[in-house]
């Protein structure tokens, strides 16, 4: 039985990539925290952000986090904003394994432009495309206090392809593995 494992770091830097690939190796559950709260509360998170605000998804987050932390042989992908909020970096890291994926403002910055990313994404979805690069550098300047208080991190700018995905994927297993 192995604790949670958190994946944390801003939009885009493949968190459900890299999380996705890493629970099929290691034979776990894989879980988009953002789609927990979406199937709990039955509308998307662009919907909760709409109809109730900012401060009642961070709270349903919370809540979420709560509940996932208390599981085994899962791999969880956080949003972006989850470590900022309450104590939910404190509960991370007492419950599990905090992993902090990290890549340049440039590529995050490249992948949340593409359409299919920035249409599900209520922080960008409006911005014109030079608009986004100064938002990921100021808030990943604003956030990395809160990602640096993960218990590891790990970089995660090699995920263009599925084979890139694959060996990123088997160095975090092998880097998770050996710090049990």
């Amino acid at each position: 039985m192995m604790k949670p494992v958190f994946l944390i770091g801003y939009m885009g830097c493949g968190k459900t990539t890299l999380g996705e690939e890493l629970a099929r190796q290691m034979q776990c559950r894989f879980i988009d925290l953002d789609e927990y709260i979406e199937a709990r509360q039955g509308m998307s998170i662009v919907e909760i952000f709409d109809e109730m605000g900012e401060n009642r998804f961070r709270e349903l987050e919370t809540e979420a986090l709560q509940e996932v932390a208390t599981m085994s042989d899962v791999i969880v992908s956080c949003g972006g904003g989850t470590p900022c909020h309450g104590d939910n970096m404190v509960l991370m890291n007492q419950s599990g394994t905090t992993i902090w994926l990290t890549t340049s403002p440039e590529r995050i910055t490249a992948r949340l432009l593409l359409p299919e990313e920035k249409s599900k994404r209520p922080k960008i979805n409006n911005l014109l495309p030079d608009d986004v690069l100064p938002l990921v550098q100021e808030e990943l300047q604003a956030r990395s206090p809160y990602y640096a208080q993960a218990q590891l991190q790990f970089d995660s700018t090699d995920i263009e392809t599925a084979e890139a995905t694959e060996r990123t994927a088997r160095r975090l297993a092998k880097l998770l593995t050996s710090a049990e």
